[in-house]
Order: C-alpha cells, then sequence, then structure tokens
C-alpha cells in the first residue's frame, strides 16, 4: 500500500442547509471547486469538516458523494476521529466500503492508551480496513504527544504509510521526521500556517481547509518550480485569512463564510457545538476581505 496522494489535499467544509441537513448538492459544488483548483487529493471528515457532528450514514453519504464527482483519479482520505480500536476499525471499513483510498486516523483521546500500545491501533486499523493509514499528530485537538521517536516507530508498521504533522512548530518537527529517514510521505496541517517552512524541511504535502486551495495552489507550484520569492509574496497575501480560520471554536464558521462569498456553497451553517461567526468576527473577516478578495469561482464544468 501506498498513499495516494502527495502535495495539496485540502479538508473539505461539510456544507449543510439552513435547517441543519446535509447540503448535497452544496457539497458536490465543492469538490468540483476542489477539482478545478487541481488539488492533488481531497480528504473528508477531518477537523475542519465538522466531523464530530456527522452521523454514520451522513458520512456514507458524502463519501459517495465525493467519490462520484471526483472521480476514480483524485485520491479520497477520510478521517477516522474514533476514541477506541473497536470504533475505529468500525468508521475505517465504513469508510472503505464508501470508496476512500486512504484513512487519517487520529490516536484515542478520550482514554489514552500508553504510547508503547499505539502501534498496536494503528496496525489494527490499517490491516482491517485494507487501506493506507495516515497518523494524524494534532496533540492540540487530542491531548495525546507523540514523539518523532514514536512517530519513526510508527512509521515500520506495515500499511501505516503517512504522517500528518499538527505539532507546533510544525516545521521542526516535519524536518526531524524527514531527517530520521523514514519512507512516510510527511504532511503539515494547521491551516497551512507554516506550509513553506515544512516543505524547505523535507514536507511533501500539506492539508489545509479548502476555501482558498486555487490560491495555495499557486503558491506551491512556484515553490516547486524554484520561484521562492513569489511562492513567499503568493503566500503572504493569504496569510490574514489562513491565520483568521485557525481560531479554536470559529474556524468552522470561517471557512464556510469564506465558501459563501466565492459563490462555492449557499449556506455558512454550522452544527452545534460549533457557533457561528458572532457579529465582531465577522466584521473583522469582512476587514481582511476589504484588503484581499479571493474571486469569485465560476465553475469550468
Amino acid at each position: 500500500m501506498t498513499f495516494p496522494a502527495t502535495g495539496l489535499v485540502p479538508i473539505l467544509a461539510t456544507p449543510f442547509e439552513p435547517d441543519g441537513a446535509l447540503d448535497r448538492p452544496g457539497l458536490r459544488r465543492l469538490t468540483e471547486f476542489q477539482l478545478d483548483c487541481e488539488v492533488a487529493g481531497l480528504a473528508v471528515f477531518g477537523l475542519a469538516s465538522e466531523g464530530f457532528s456527522l452521523t454514520s450514514a451522513e458520512k456514507a453519504a458524502i463519501l459517495a458523494e465525493v467519490r462520484t464527482v471526483a472521480g476514480p483519479e483524485v485520491g479520497v482520505v477520510a478521517g477516522v476521529n474514533a476514541t477506541s480500536t473497536a470504533t475505529a476499525v468500525e468508521q475505517a471499513q465504513a469508510a472503505a466500503d464508501a470508496g476512500a483510498d486512504a484513512l487519517m486516523v487520529l490516536p484515542p483521546f478520550l482514554t489514552k492508551q500508553p504510547a508503547g500500545r499505539l502501534g498496536d491501533f494503528f496496525a489494527t486499523v490499517a490491516e482491517r480496513s485494507g487501506l493506507p493509514v495516515m497518523v494524524q499528530d494534532a496533540p492540540a485537538a487530542t491531548g495525546v504527544a507523540m514523539s518523532v521517536p514514536l512517530l519513526v516507530e510508527l512509521s515500520k508498521l506495515a500499511g501505516v504509510e503517512a504522517v500528518k504533522i499538527e505539532t507546533q512548530p510544525t516545521a521542526p518537527k516535519v524536518g526531524a521526521v524527514v531527517d530520521a529517514g523514514t519512507t512516510w510521505a510527511v504532511f503539515g496541517g494547521q491551516n497551512a500556517l507554516f506550509v513553506l517552512e515544512e516543505y524547505a524541511r523535507g514536507g511533501v504535502g500539506t492539508m489545509p481547509a479548502c476555501e482558498f486551495a486555487d490560491a495555495l495552489a499557486v503558491v506551491l507550484r512556484d515553490w516547486e518550480q524554484g520561484r521562492v520569492e513569489e511562492a513567499h509574496r503568493g503566500f503572504n497575501a493569504l496569510l490574514p485569512l489562513i491565520r483568521f480560520g485557525l481560531q479554536p471554536g470559529i474556524a468552522h464558521a470561517v471557512h464556510k463564510d469564506v465558501l459563501v462569498r466565492r459563490g462555492v456553497i449557499e449556506h455558512d451553517t454550522v452544527r452545534d457545538p460549533v457557533q457561528p461567526l458572532d457579529p465582531g468576527s465577522r466584521a473583522a473577516l469582512d476587514l481582511i476581505w476589504t484588503m484581499n478578495p479571493l474571486p469569485a469561482w465560476t465553475p469550468s464544468r
């Protein structure tokens, strides 16, 4: 097994109707927008997806829609955020059945396993699902710290093919994992806040939120083609929006507000416990948008 994509793999938001129901037309449009941005892959049920608020039936429906729109050529990564081995395997097998190509797996985070047992957890999920697994190193969300030596040991497990580093500072840890000689695909997270520094340390991908994928794709293309100054200028223009979308509690609402502004989805509805933008936060986002607006999306297909 190998991980199905490197490069830009955005985490899809989950569009909802005003009454909170799943917005399937909005999800199709959102997927089409990502394809127009020429992303390397797509991810669902990540921390930016409100995956914690989705039912099993909704997850199956979302994967089916994304798989249909994306086609077989685009790798689709499904998040697994269960709190035990048994429930993680259940989520992983359901994702495999619904068409996922790989899994992004959080460690159990309510009752935390000893570090020495985490290998058994990830190996079991990989084996029982039959899909390549990405370890999601996100201690701010889970409270589970994974050291570089532990990640190196996890990289040796059959079927465990990638890691997403979200431990701040991300770039030094990306570099340490790469320098340890692992064969992993090493990704960054944190809404691509330090993506260029991560790439400079050997990272091969990033998994941010999905509202600025087109602009970030240009930045990464400049970087990969050696236009380092252009890449940094493009990134700096995006930075206020990237930073604003990292705020705990309102990040999901920020992502959806921007997608509505760009004409990608119709509604900025979020599900409890996520809260809509308060007036002050919306005013701050208005100011960011006034200074550096992104263009409205015109579908190409």
